[in-house]
């Protein structure tokens, strides 16, 4: 596996990014609201910029959530169409994850924990340990109550993410020696945590490209 189209737009920004042979390029734009016009242009435009054709991809992987329910959808939607396309596996990655591991190119630090503001009062919240294009898990993905945080380990702990709204009730509950309130996940780094998962062969079929909310009330709102 060793060419990867990446796509993330669950947040307040939209990017695209290219893993070909090791080497990653990206097209990054913050794009509140527009990630829906911009992902199809900027795909295409990456492709065109490197020479590469979609049936030229290994796979697709994609910011599965969680994040805004309409960003998370867009980048599942579009994932599927393309690996539809061409007939391409697909792996979805946390886009908290994807957060803690981009956040190391703002500050490098070993224990992250990512967070968004998940409106209504809570949180999504995920710890990992981050080391060069990894990000292994601590803490799965949730959905958490500021004064009510999960447990972790002690440990000097980075914090970065929208849900840093919150700051005082995190620093309270685990301390923290940096955070990052302006750190985005980035489809580079959703193309370097999903190529272990192709390799290890977890990678799944264009119709089971399925988006992560974690708040069952928002999908059911919007489905009425």
């Amino acid at each position: 596996m060793t060419r990867i189209l990446a796509l993330e737009t669950a947040g307040e920004t939209c990017s695209v990014a290219l893993l070909d042979d090791g080497n990653v390029i990206e097209r990054f734009e913050h794009a509140p609201r527009r990630q829906t016009e911009l992902v199809l242009p900027m795909v295409e435009g990456l492709l065109a910029d490197a020479g590469v054709r979609l049936k030229d991809l290994d796979g697709i992987a994609f910011g599965h959530g969680p994040g805004a329910f309409t960003g998370v959808r867009v980048a599942a939607a579009v994932t599927q169409g393309l690996a539809f396309a061409a007939d391409l596996p697909v792996v979805g990655v946390s886009t908290l994850a994807a957060c803690a591991l981009s956040a190391q190119a703002i500050q490098a630090h070993g224990y992250v924990i990512a967070c968004f503001d998940a409106r209504m009062g809570e949180v999504y919240l995920g710890a990992y340990q981050c080391e060069e294009g990894a990000a292994g898990v601590i803490l799965n993905d949730g959905l958490f109550n500021p004064d009510t945080l999960p447990d972790l380990p002690s440990a000097d702990w980075m914090i970065v993410g929208s849900g840093l709204v919150y700051q005082d009730a995190l620093v309270a509950a685990y301390g923290a020696s940096h955070c990052v309130v302006d750190a985005h996940p980035h489809a580079k780094a959703v193309a370097q945590l999903a190529l272990s998962a192709f390799e290890r062969g977890e990678s799944v079929s264009a119709e089971q490209a399925q988006p992560v909310y974690l708040r069952d009330q928002v999908i059911q709102g919007a489905v009425r």
